[in-house]
């Protein structure tokens, strides 16, 4: 079933409406706070930046192809904008990466993430190399070469800061599978710029995460399913991809959290560990879903092969994480 943009924002919102008693419960264990339904709720103050007051460069409440240059090339973002953005309250911005030959509006389609109380930017990669005209994110080893992807972040970030009204400190990032690798990339390379990530079905290629040294510690909440069969839970050693607890236990280590992890199983199929104590206060979550697979927690549309858990909202649940976070004025640039 091919769907319209109107089509997406109304299931988004529809999908927050109907919030069901189980997945209420679900996400109060997970350990999220209520979402905030304004602008003034979700960025009271912060860092903001020069688009305020500026005319939006589309309507509110719209998606829209934008393009920018960025290393000589004309890069384009699905851009959406919340129904009640006025140019003159500080939003957060949420960034969501793709996954390999996939684009940013195919991941608008099914995440649900054009339902936050956010700008939401969904950029799309160059297509890379393999089988296929691809679009893929740097650190795969299928990305394209000489392509750099974490300056066209800072250039989408500052495009983003220059036209709308943002909130500098309150940057996020998201993805799924190569988009979600790719987060974890910008973890290690862009902390002062990002606030936190949320990546789902990562495919964290060792590049992603070569001489990760972050300028301050990044909170990080993830999901994956154990059933994925296109990125093993458990990793692949012949591809380089760590086991997706051992990468959690990574950042937690980067972070200095509590050596000892709380496991909960908040439902049949959802399994949440969380690593606090962590320094400033950046806890890494890790939300394992039984038998999932290569997919994305609670789409309404094809994601990727194999089980799709409808306890939970991955973009709802990462906004109850995410909206906490802000990167300290003093680290940002």
């Amino acid at each position: 079933m091919k769907w319209t943009s109107h089509d997406v924002r109304r299931r988004a919102r529809d999908r927050v409406l109907r919030r069901t008693a189980v997945a209420t419960a679900a996400l109060a264990l997970i350990g999220g706070v209520s979402v905030p339904t304004t602008a003034a709720a979700a960025a009271p103050g912060g860092a903001a930046a020069s688009g305020c007051r500026q005319p939006a460069p589309q309507q509110p409440g719209t998606s829209r192809l934008q393009t920018l240059t960025s290393g000589g090339l004309a890069r384009t973002y699905q851009l959406h904008l919340p129904a009640d953005y006025a140019g003159h309250d500080n939003w957060p911005v949420v960034l969501a990466f793709h996954g390999r030959g996939n684009t940013g509006a195919g991941t608008e389609e099914f995440s649900g993430l054009s339902g936050l109380p956010a700008i939401v930017a969904y950029p799309d990669g160059v297509v890379g190399t393999g089988d296929g005209d691809r679009q893929a994110w740097q650190g795969a080893p299928y990305a394209a070469p000489g392509i750099d992807d974490i300056a066209f972040t800072g250039d989408l970030i500052d495009e983003l800061a220059r036209t709308l009204c943002v909130d500098r400190q309150r940057v996020y990032a998201t993805g799924k599978s190569n988009g979600a690798g790719f987060t974890g990339l910008l973890a290690c390379r862009m902390a002062d710029r990002i606030a936190a990530i949320a990546p789902v079905a990562g495919a964290f290629y060792p590049a992603t995460g070569e001489d990760c040294r972050p300028a301050r510690p990044m909170p990080v909440i993830d999901f994956h399913g154990t059933g994925d069969a296109t990125i093993p839970y458990a990793g692949d050693a012949d591809r380089g991809l760590p086991a997706i607890p051992d990468w959690t236990a990574a950042w937690a280590e980067r972070n200095n959290c509590h050596a000892r992890p709380q496991i909960r199983t908040i439902e049949p199929d959802i399994t949440v560990t969380r690593r606090t104590g962590c320094r400033h206060g950046a806890e890494v979550r890790h939300i394992a879903i039984t038998d999932g697979g290569h997919t994305w927690p609670g789409a309404d549309s094809y994601s990727g092969g194999g089980y799709v858990t409808r306890t939970i909202e991955a973009h709802e649940v990462m906004w109850q994480f995410l909206r906490q976070y802000r990167t300290p004025r003093s680290f940002l640039r």
